[in-house]
């Protein structure tokens, strides 16, 4: 795995609490555009936990045998960013406190109950507002199988408000030759024996970020003979196959082990599922994933991906996506991949990191009641030339703003239109497009 989250370990934050005194007020994006804003949805449709107090958590329920037939290992595992919590200065940084407080319950009666009471601290208000995934609560209970509600709330301390995640499920007994559902993992390697808790790091969202990371899948096997071969596989939406690679696992026929590895670049934007099945046996088990540029965005598809590629300086690049079929779509994002990558020897892909990360930043900077940042004419401009050099308002009888570049050497006027819309000026529209004429094109 390339990236490593600087997450606190158990620790879950609650809710989007509130505003910081200290924030910076910024545009917030329209909805209701093609590229959701709201990634819940998308997380939704994978089979995850979501808030019901419309609070941005997102979790997760996974199963494994342990010890005995009559008992199971299930952990809930969930994810959120810090300024879903209210921090309060401590000392020379910043405190949040929460309460977490879980159980399963069977025709209404407590099977399960678990309490804890966690607090993250930071070194600076920055980091109070980071917008990814930074924190992750996870957390292990043995239960009897059978079908429970099965409910985790969790109580901001300094703040009122209560994120709810429920569900209905059903807690499996895996007997005879079998597989435990993939689970997506930032660390750890497992365990090697039934009755004790595996050590792993859950990743709850089950996703990939763009080009930097490898997604780890940790699988389990019961009752396999030893040194089973497994073949796994990614499908898109539409069932096409984008990935597949066959391994061995490790251990024995009470607990065989083995750590799915999808390096960085191979699947393209969107959602699809991980299939893993047993050589020689009916043992199946899938779970799904995510290609995503954002915690805060999630695209469900290809079409999705490659509208987002709208404004990618390589259009010669770009255009081959649009063309492709189905099942073309895996070899064509792979082309894509390497054509726009500027330094191959590297693992990440330079050019579409910093197209992704602009394309963020204006989503959530430049926002106007017609559409989300990155739609905007301002976004536009930040995806292509970044921030401006300089930028100043604009009085007088066309009030807007002018933004200045070095390099390019280009000044730039937005006219405010009102209701915070602002648009490219005829002749600053003619200024950029020439400018930007050159990126759009290869080399010769």
């Amino acid at each position: 795995m390339r990236r490593l989250l600087p997450f606190a370990v158990a620790a879950l934050v609650a809710a989007c609490v509130g505003s910081h005194p200290w924030a910076p007020t910024k545009p917030k994006p329209a909805t209701g555009t093609q590229i959701p804003s709201d990634v819940r949805s998308i997380y939704r449709a994978m089979g995850m936990l979501s808030d019901t107090a419309g609070l941005r958590c997102i979790g997760s329920l996974r199963y494994f045998a342990a010890g005995t037939p009559d008992s199971t290992f299930a952990v809930l595992s969930i994810s959120l960013a810090n300024r879903s919590l209210h921090f309060i200065p401590e000392g020379k940084g910043f405190a949040a406190s929460y309460s977490v407080e879980l159980s399963f319950r069977r025709r209404g009666i407590s099977a399960r109950d678990v309490e804890r009471d966690e607090t993250v601290r930071v070194g600076s208000a920055r980091e109070t507002l980071r917008s990814d995934e930074s924190v992750v609560f996870q957390q292990w209970v043995t239960v009897p199988p059978g079908t429970y509600a099965v409910d985790a709330v969790v109580r901001d301390r300094n703040n009122p408000v209560v994120a709810s995640l429920e569900a209905i499920d059903s807690v499996p007994q895996f007997t005879g030759p079998s597989l435990a559902q993939p689970v997506a993992v930032y660390d750890g390697t497992g365990r090697t024996r039934v009755d004790s808790v595996p050590t792993i790091v859950l990743n709850p969202r089950s996703t990939l970020r763009l080009g930097t990371d490898t997604l780890r899948f940790y699988v389990e096997g019961y009752g396999l003979r030893p040194g089973a071969r497994i073949v796994a596989r990614t499908i898109d939406n539409d069932s096409v196959e984008l990935w597949r690679d066959t391994l061995v696992t490790a251990g024995d026929s009470s607990l065989a082990r083995a750590m799915v590895l999808i390096e960085p670049g191979v699947l393209p934007l969107g959602r699809g599922k991980l299939l893993v099945d047993v050589v020689g046996t009916s043992a199946h088990a899938a779970a799904p994933l995510l290609v995503t540029f954002s915690d805060r965005w999630a695209v469900s598809g290809f079409d999705q991906m490659v509208t987002l590629l709208r404004f990618f300086p390589r259009q010669d690049l770009v255009a081959p996506l649009h063309s492709a079929t189905k099942d073309q779509r895996a070899s064509a994002w792979h082309k894509f991949y390497q054509a726009s990558d500027p330094v191959p020897a590297t693992p990440e892909n330079e050019a579409l990191d910093q197209y992704f990360q602009r394309l963020d930043e204006a989503n959530e900077h430049y926002g106007e009641t017609t559409g989300p940042g990155w739609q905007t004419e301002r976004g536009e401009v930040y995806i292509a030339l970044g921030a401006p050099t300089r930028e100043f308002d604009v009085a007088g009888s066309v009030p807007g703003l002018r933004w200045e570049y070095d390099h390019p050497r280009l000044t730039l006027y937005f006219r405010d239109i009102g209701f915070g819309q602002f648009r490219l000026t005829p002749g600053s529209r003619t200024d950029f497009d020439k400018a930007t004429a050159g990126m759009r094109t290869p080399a010769p």
